[in-house]
Parts: structure tokens; C-alpha cells; sequence
């Protein structure tokens, strides 16, 4: 009788120790004498001891930090990046019978095509076009972790560390084209306003009496902005033009006087006198 209640209590003890509680975001890969038995769970599950193993995968995402990492771009040079990957576990089964160390190999995998795929890029790409940057990476380790039932959801850039002498550089060359781009908008601005005062001129020519009103309202504002002070007024020269006129006559009249009194005159009186006697 006793040895019945002892082999009861070895039976009960037996099966307690082979039942297993699987979370929902778990699962158990199950292995009866060293083969693979099947995945189990979630909830409770039977797996008898001494004879089977099981090992839980989680089926969560992982986020997964790729430290930084010495990259020479395409144009020599070089800079520090680092990045974060996003991933979980598709198929157990895979990543316990494939693979050793799933999300140690994937950290692995993950730096060495940072590496590779920031080489072949130039650095403005690398500042200006990291989507391209990020689809290309989780494209490459997505294939490359797929035989082991890893699924890479992104690979995202983080951080681009420079040099202290690139950035000095760029600092440099993001002035000078500010500048440049200041000078071009002078230059457009000055060509308008040329267009401009060119089309007024005509408008002017055509009506002579809006010269005279510009001139007025002219006069307005600096008495308006300059009271206080002596103003000068500008004469048209149109007003000087008969002045200058007059005086350049009387000058070329002076110079052609001495001229002209100079050659001796022919005299008839005398020859008609004569000519009677």
C-alpha cells in the first residue's frame, strides 16, 4: 500500500514537473530526445521531463542598438555612425534550430552591413538621403536573417559624428553659398528694378507733365524728412538748355569778330570821284 501512495506521489510529482505555463508573447520550442518535437504554446503545455527539452523564444520586437561604428564614405571621409534595428522572431522553431545566438549574430550581421553600405555612399548623401540609407540596410539584413525566422521590421541611423575640421568645412561652404545666393538675389533684384525704371521712363516720356509731378512730390518729401536743414533744389535742364544756347552763340560770335575786321573793305567812293573829274 505504501509503495502504491510513493508511486502515485511520483506519478503526480512527474507530470507536475512537465507542465509548463507559455505566455502569449512567448513560445516553446520543444525537443524529445534531442529531436525536434513541435512548437508549443501559448498557455499550459505537457512536455515530459528527463525526456524532452524546451526552449522559450520571445516573439516580441526587439530593439536592438548598433554601436558606433568607424566608416570611410565614398569621398575619404571619416565619420562615426550608429544605428538602431528593429526586429522579432517569425518562425522558433528557426531561430533555436538554425542559429546558435539569433539577436547576437543579427548585431553582428547589422554592424558589418553598416559598414559596407555607408562605404559606398558619399557624405552629403549620407547627411541628406538617409531613408535611401535605411531601406538599403533593413533590405540587406532583412534577407540575410530570414533563413533564420528573423523578421527586420527597420534599420534607422541615428547619429553621424564628423570631424571637427569637416564641420569647420561645411560651415564654411554652407557661408559662402549663403553668400552666393545673396549676391544672385541682389543681382535678380537690381535687374527688375532696372525693368521697372525702364518701363517708367516710357511712361514718362509720354506724358512730360508726371515728370514735373514726381519732381514736386520729390520736393515734399525732403522738405517732410529735412525741415530743419538747408534743401537743395535740382533745376531741370531742359529750363538751362536756352541760356546755354545764347551763351554758346555770343561766345562763337566774339571769336569770328577779330576775323572779319581784320580783312580791309573795297572802296568805290574814291573811283567814282575820280572818274568825274
Amino acid at each position: 500500500m505504501i509503495a502504491l501512495w510513493i508511486a502515485i506521489g511520483a506519478v503526480l510529482a512527474y507530470a507536475y514537473g512537465s507542465l509548463h505555463i507559455v505566455k502569449q508573447y512567448e513560445r516553446a520550442v520543444s525537443f524529445f530526445l534531442g529531436k525536434y518535437w513541435g512548437t508549443k504554446g501559448p498557455g499550459l503545455i505537457f512536455v515530459p521531463a528527463f525526456f524532452a527539452k524546451l526552449q522559450r523564444v520571445s516573439l516580441r520586437i526587439i530593439a536592438m542598438d548598433i554601436p558606433p561604428q568607424d566608416v570611410i564614405t565614398r569621398d575619404n571621409v571619416s565619420v562615426k555612425v550608429n544605428a538602431v534595428l528593429y526586429m522579432r522572431v517569425k518562425h522558433p522553431d528557426r531561430a533555436v534550430i538554425e542559429i546558435e545566438n539569433y539577436i547576437y549574430a543579427t548585431s553582428q550581421l547589422a554592424q558589418t552591413t553598416l559598414r559596407s553600405v555607408l562605404g559606398e555612399v558619399e557624405l552629403d548623401e549620407l547627411l541628406a538621403d538617409r531613408e535611401k540609407i535605411n531601406g538599403i540596410l533593413k533590405q540587406i539584413v532583412d534577407e540575410r536573417t530570414e533563413p533564420w525566422g528573423i523578421e527586420v521590421s527597420a534599420v534607422e541611423v541615428k547619429d553621424v559624428d564628423l570631424p571637427t575640421e569637416m564641420k569647420r568645412a561645411m560651415a564654411r561652404q554652407a557661408e559662402s553659398e549663403r553668400e552666393r545666393r545673396a549676391k544672385v538675389i541682389a543681382a535678380e533684384g537690381e535687374y527688375q528694378a532696372a525693368g521697372k525704371l525702364a518701363e517708367a521712363a516710357r511712361v514718362i516720356g509720354t506724358q512730360p507733365a508726371t515728370l514735373q509731378l514726381r519732381y514736386l512730390q520729390t520736393l515734399i518729401e525732403i522738405a517732410s524728412e529735412n525741415n530743419s536743414r538747408s534743401i537743395i533744389i535740382p533745376v531741370p535742364l531742359d529750363l538751362l538748355t536756352p541760356f546755354l544756347d545764347a551763351a554758346k552763340k555770343v561766345a562763337t560770335g566774339e571769336k569770328q569778330l577779330p576775323a572779319a575786321t581784320g580783312t580791309p573793305l573795297p572802296s568805290t567812293a574814291p573811283a567814282a570821284s575820280r572818274q568825274t573829274a
